[in-house]
């Protein structure tokens, strides 16, 4: 249990580990900036694309559509990276499609580029579904195992080989789920040939989304020099009125190298510098990183410029890196989630990366426009249901002080088999990824192993006393969860857990339409869960479908009225309990969004307090004036924010 007393020796001993952790990854993992020593050329746009619908999904392996362009193999079609291509075109076929598909682009590289033999050129893919082989003019160049994450290698001495070419970039993306995948999934053959045609599979899944595929986040080919800044990680604390930013910087492809540290303000003034690659930066007067709603000025950013002078055998280099930095603290008490020492409540929603026709491509409008949303209905927080989301949605998380318990993509883990060492040690390398990913948002305040995993199963609790334990080992700085849909505290990770998060329907898949069980089960679960484990809790789910314009006097099942009721009812039960040891709410879901066919599911699941398009159900005004009302009842914001028409 993380706990705030001794905070300055806890800090410290956080801090060697943190260190210590990161060193085990082989690399870093910064998310490419622009600046004097580096450039940055986005490759969203068209792309060639085709599926592989071969009965084996094996002949563009078979015959190596990769050696040319794509359209000398075979036909292909316009596909916009970044999307899902599932809803793009008018084929049902490539809507359901499972296997791989073929992405092509041909890129003119800056001169510079390749006449520079000092200039480092990388290919990074933000995120693509499931797994990718990534070649260039005909080389393989890398692969990847898991989506949501991303992955990047080096292409500068390809390019080189042959100046007069441009560099054709082939991506090959497979979406299959097996039992070992997270997700997990598995293919069901049937080969039953009078009611069924031949070859006929299906992707069974087990979670309540769509399997959206693609290429989801932008790619991009980025440079830096051969001697570089690879990885920077900061710890921070604060004492009084001091902040503390203990860092330390990696450095790649040097023989011999000096490192300059400079801090900047919102302003671009130095409030600290060094010129140690390792060390504690103080900062006077210190501007703390708040949350939104919790500070009149909440998400404060300072600027961590890594200036690194590099020499090798041949020449010397200059590499310049700027992290933004947000100086903060996070604990645990048995009944409290602490930021800055004050006591913190979730707030918030869960989410999910999903929209018309781009599916889970990554779209700045719909980013700008969920966030405008966030604050206009007073949330401070939200989940990353059910998958890390795109590292710039964290970086606007920073910005705007949006508090996020950051989700690995473990949802579904419901057969005996995930929990075998195989599954077991992928979880660990997702885990691994995401936390080098994600280690230094300010936003990031925990992390969320699984979600609603089959954890009364008896494999799952070395299952998840491992990833716990690794995931700790990894960042000691931030508390560990995942998530539970057991009512009855059956469940064998939780004694490993810093944060309870519980997911609970009742009233909807228990005893539906009976609102009048409410108050009661939703106590008792509570009462159950804290009695046994005595740890705080996050009611991380909760809520119901509501078709937007049903209605219904009395209320009924899916009118927005019986969302409306079952909402004011959790909520009721939340208000006894926070002043106990609740700590959060978080609805399912913010918005409506896309799931499998099925007879569950009326085009997708309608628990959104807002429609897939954005509009807002009767229930975004219920959480608008209980979240303003929350904010406005700690007694920390400035008078002019003391109503909900100030944004």
């Amino acid at each position: 249990m993380l706990s705030p007393e001794r905070p300055g020796l806890f800090r410290v001993l956080c801090l060697f580990a943190l260190f210590e952790a990161a060193c085990l990854l082989d690399t870093g993992m910064l998310f490419p900036r622009e600046s004097s020593s580096r450039e940055v050329k986005e490759l969203s746009g068209l792309w060639s694309f085709r599926a592989d619908k071969s009965p084996d999904r094996n002949q563009g392996f078979d015959k190596a559509w990769y050696k040319s362009r794509l359209r000398e193999t075979g036909p292909v079609i316009d596909m916009p990276v970044p999307a899902s291509y599932n809803d793009i075109t008018q084929d049902p076929t490539l809507r359901d499609f499972i296997g791989w598909v073929w992405y092509e682009r041909e890129v003119v590289v800056p001169a510079r580029w390749i006449t520079d033999e000092g200039t480092r050129v990388v290919i990074r893919v933000g995120s693509a579904h499931y797994y990718s082989i990534v070649w260039v003019n005909g080389v393989k160049v890398t692969e990847h195992n898991g989506g949501h994450l991303p992955f990047e290698a080096e292409v500068g001495s390809l390019i080189r080989k042959d100046p007069t070419q441009p560099c054709r970039i082939t991506i090959a993306v497979n979406n299959t789920l097996t039992l070992e995948t997270l997700p997990p999934g598995s293919i069901q053959h049937i080969d039953d040939i009078t009611k069924y045609p031949k070859g006929f599979f299906v992707q069974n899944i087990y979670f309540d989304f769509f399997n959206y595929a693609g290429i989801h986040r932008p790619v991009l080919l980025y440079t830096t020099p051969t001697a570089y800044v690879d990885d920077i990680t900061v710890v921070t604390d604060f004492l009084d009125n001091t902040g503390r930013v203990n860092y330390k910087v990696s450095v790649q492809g040097a023989t011999t190298a000096t490192v300059k540290v400079t801090l900047m303000d919102k302003d671009g003034h130095c409030v600290a510098s060094s010129t140690e690659p390792f060390g504690v930066l103080k900062v006077v007067d210190v501007n703390l990183w708040w949350p939104y709603l919790m500070h009149e000025s909440p998400g404060y950013l300072y600027s961590m410029e890594v200036r690194l002078m590099a020499a090798n055998e041949r020449s010397t280099h200059e590499d310049v890196y700027t992290l933004p930095v947000g100086i903060r603290t996070v604990s645990v008490t048995s009944t409290q989630f602490l930021i800055n020492k004050k006591p913190f409540y979730f707030h918030g929603v869960n989410k999910h990366e999903d929209s018309d026709i781009r599916g889970k491509g990554f779209d700045w409008p719909l980013i700008v426009k969920d966030f405008n949303l966030l604050k206009w209905m007073g949330a401070n927080s939200f989940r990353t249901s059910h998958y890390p989301y795109a590292e710039e949605i964290l970086q606007m998380c920073d910005r705007h002080g949006i508090v996020v318990i950051d989700e690995c993509p473990g949802v579904g883990i419901k057969d005996i088999r995930s929990f075998r060492n195989a599954s077991l040690n992928h979880h660990l390398d997702v885990m691994d990824e995401l936390v080098r990913r994600d280690k230094n948002h300010a936003s990031v305040v925990m992390w969320s192993v699984a979600n609603e995993p089959a954890s009364e199963m008896p494999p799952a609790e070395f299952y998840f006393k491992t990833l716990i334990q690794h995931t700790k080992a990894l960042d000691p700085t931030r508390p560990v969860t995942y998530v539970s849909n057991s009512h009855y505290a059956r469940d064998k990770g939780a004694p490993y857990v810093d944060v309870i998060c519980i997911n609970s329907y009742f009233s909807w898949y228990h005893d539906p339409g009976h609102l009048e069980v409410i108050p009661l089960q939703l106590n008792t679960q509570f009462e159950n869960w804290y009695g046994k484990y005595q740890k705080p809790i996050i009611q991380s789910e909760y809520g119901a479908d509501a078709v937007p314009g049903l209605h219904s006097d009395p209320p009924m099942m899916f009118t927005e009225e019986y969302q409306k009721v079952v909402l004011q009812s959790c909520h009721d039960v939340f208000d006894q309990k926070r002043k106990q040891y609740v700590i959060g709410e978080l609805i399912w879901n913010f918005a409506d969004f896309m799931t499998v066919q099925g007879i569950t599911r009326v085009v997708g699941n309608k628990k959104g307090v807002f429609t897939r398009q954005r509009q807002p159900k009767a229930a975004a005004f219920i959480l608008k004036e209980r979240y303003w009302r929350l904010a406005n009842e700690t007694g920390r914001l400035p008078p002019w924010t003391k109503y909900p028409c100030s944004l």
